[in-house]
């Protein structure tokens, strides 16, 4: 378990799922491996089928989120559930047991029951949201699946009072490697990795130190926040690495962990 890998696969549209779970199967044959995954492709995918509009609700600091009534919740819920078995399924496919930890959830949350987002220019409490904070890992769960040779596919879902909730995963990621004592976190994602200024190249980040992360916070745009979130998360609870790396190609979970990214490190 010294040599665990936590790998969170983003689910944003891009990313190369099929490329990524074969570059997992071979790494699993040579260490311990855990993805969590995300869900914003199929959540689009399902929500338009439905009809059923996805909002996002943001922070007064300028934070995104995924708004989650009950019926957003729900489906949320079915989307996580379609990912995780393709995942797996893809991964058995190729000879690699792995375990679906969809139920009991690996994660423990607690519900925001009132979240101020700004709404049409105006602060605005929003109380029937279905997010939440992650309060703490089950890792007995992970460590069971692990122990049997198999890869732990976990979602970003958290158990609560008041029903699954919808929990980030780049920070559902960071909070498994932290608890699991992970080697390496590696965050695929639809881009190269973290820019000083998004998409001009000469701006690319190679490497930040923990010294260095609120600058990284202040660079991060988007949804990047979140993952330089994640990794610094990780980075504090004692993961002695963490790349986010690009998701679009192939082999990219071995290209990240050769550098091929943003490296943060303590």
């Amino acid at each position: 378990m010294r040599d665990l890998l936590v790998v969170k696969l983003g689910g944003a549209a891009g990313l190369n799922m099929r490329a990524a779970i074969g570059d997992l199967a071979l790494i699993a044959a040579q260490r311990p491996v855990v993805v969590v995954h995300g869900v914003s492709e199929r959540m689009a995918m399902l929500s338009a089928e439905r009809g059923m509009a996805v909002e996002t609700l943001v922070s007064p600091a300028g934070h995104e989120s995924r708004y989650t009534p009950p019926p957003i919740r729900d489906l949320f819920v079915e989307a996580a559930g379609q990912v995780n078995a393709e995942i797996a399924g893809g991964l058995a496919e190729l000879g690699v047991s792995a375990a679906s930890l969809t139920a009991p959830l690996v994660l423990r949350g607690a519900r925001k029951d009132a979240v101020r987002a700004v709404v049409d220019g105006r602060v605005r409490v929003i109380r029937d949201d279905h997010t939440g904070a992650i309060t703490s890992v089950e890792p007995m769960l992970i460590r069971d699946a692990l122990a049997a040779g198999r890869v732990a596919v976990v979602p970003p879902l958290a158990a609560s009072a008041d029903g699954p909730l919808n929990v980030d995963g780049d920070r559902a990621a960071a909070a498994i490697a932290v608890a699991l004592g992970a080697a390496e976190l590696v965050i695929l994602s639809n881009v190269r990795g973290l820019y000083r200024r998004f998409r001009d190249e000469t701006t690319f980040v190679s490497a930040v130190r923990l010294a260095d992360m609120d600058e990284a916070l202040n660079w991060a745009a988007g949804r990047m926040k979140r993952k330089v979130l994640g990794a610094q998360a990780a980075l504090e609870g004692g993961v002695a690495r963490i790349v986010i790396g690009d998701g679009r190609r192939e082999y990219a979970v071995q290209a990240a962990l050769n550098g091929e990214g943003t490296v943060f490190t303590r």
